[in-house]
C-alpha cells in the first residue's frame, strides 16, 4: 500500500479532490478499526438472537452488551467534514477577509491576498481560486455565484457546457470574454456544489465587493438566483429578480446593475432563453446609450 509519505505534494493534492469529488467526508477514525472483525462479530451476534428462543432473550441481550469494543467503535456514526476541519471564529474572519480586500489597491494585488487568505473553510477543499478575470473595455462586469466542478478544474469562470452559454450571450450584445470582467461571489468551489452558508457568504462579501471597486465598471450583469438574492438583498426568485435595474453599492462605488438567468439554468430550462434575450437587449441598450440614470 502507497504510504502518504511516500506521495509528493501534487499527488496528495489530486487524492485529495479525488475523495472530494467522490463525495468522501471523512478518511480516519480517532482510533484504528478492524472493520472485519467487527462486521464478523456482529453477523454472529444477530444469528445468536435469531436462534435463541424467547424464554432465552435476557441472555442473548447479555451477549449483544458482551460484544467487542471495536464493534461499539465501528457503530458510531463517522465524523463530519465540518467537525473535522479547525473551527474558525467567524467575525475573525470577516474582519480579517474586509482587511485584505481594503489593502489591495488593484485586482492583481487583491488576487494575491484572496489567494493567500486562510480564514474560509471553503478553500480547503477547492482546487483553484476564481477572481476577476478579462478586460475593461466595455465597462461591463459580470458576477456569478461560485464556482462549479468545471471552474475548478480549468481555473476559471464559466467553463464548460455553461461558460459555451455564456460566450453566446456575450456574443449577443457584441462582447467576449476579453472585453468584460467576469467574477463569483464565493471565489472556491464548496464541496459536493452545495450552497454557501451565510458565514461563508460573510467572509467572501468583502472580496467581491472590492473587485467591483477596483474594476470600477459601468454597469454589472448579475447571473443567478443567488447572486441576485446575495447583491439585492431579497428573497424572491431570479424570475422575479430579474429584467429591473438596480443601484449596487460595493466599497463606495455605486453601479447601475441588471440581474438575469445564469448559463447554466438556459441549458436546463431552454424556454428561459426568451427571458434572457430580452434581458440582454434591455442591458445592450443602456450601454450603448450611455444612459446611467
Amino acid at each position: 500500500m502507497i504510504q502518504a509519505r511516500d506521495m509528493t505534494h501534487a499527488e496528495l493534492a489530486a487524492l485529495l479532490h479525488f475523495h472530494a469529488e467522490a463525495g468522501v467526508e471523512w478518511l480516519v477514525e480517532d482510533a484504528p478499526i478492524d472493520r472485519i472483525a467487527a462486521f464478523t462479530a456482529e453477523k454472529a451476534a444477530r444469528q445468536t438472537v435469531r436462534a435463541a428462543p424467547e424464554p432465552q432473550a435476557a441472555s442473548a441481550a447479555q451477549a449483544q452488551r458482551g460484544t467487542s469494543a471495536n464493534e461499539r467503535q465501528a457503530a458510531r456514526p463517522a465524523p463530519s467534514l465540518s467537525s473535522a476541519l479547525p473551527a474558525i471564529p467567524d467575525e475573525n474572519a470577516v474582519a480579517e477577509a474586509r482587511f485584505a480586500a481594503e489593502s489591495a489597491r488593484s485586482l492583481a494585488e487583491l488576487k494575491t491576498a484572496i489567494e493567500s487568505f486562510a480564514s474560509c473553510n471553503l478553500k480547503t477543499s477547492a482546487r483553484s481560486t476564481i477572481t476577476a478575470s478579462g478586460g475593461s473595455a466595455s465597462g461591463i462586469m459580470l458576477i456569478g455565484p461560485m464556482p462549479n466542478a468545471d471552474d475548478d478544474r480549468e481555473g476559471q469562470a464559466f467553463s464548460g457546457r455553461a461558460g459555451l452559454m455564456l460566450d453566446r450571450m456575450l456574443a449577443a450584445i457584441g462582447q467576449t470574454r476579453e472585453t468584460v470582467t467576469i467574477s463569483t461571489i464565493i471565489p472556491w468551489r464548496p464541496p459536493g456544489d452545495r450552497m454557501p452558508s451565510v458565514p461563508e457568504c460573510a467572509i467572501c462579501r468583502p472580496f467581491i465587493e472590492r473587485q467591483i471597486a477596483l474594476a470600477a465598471p459601468k454597469q454589472v450583469l448579475v447571473l443567478g438566483n443567488f447572486a441576485a438574492r446575495f447583491f439585492f438583498g431579497e428573497s424572491g426568485t431570479i424570475h422575479a429578480l430579474r429584467g429591473q435595474w438596480r443601484s449596487l453599492g460595493a466599497g463606495g462605488h455605486a453601479v447601475q446593475s441588471m440581474a438575469t438567468l445564469h448559463p447554466q439554468e438556459l441549458l436546463t430550462a431552454p424556454a428561459s432563453k426568451a427571458l434572457a434575450w430580452q434581458d440582454l437587449l434591455a442591458f445592450s441598450a443602456r450601454m450603448n446609450t450611455g444612459d446611467a440614470d
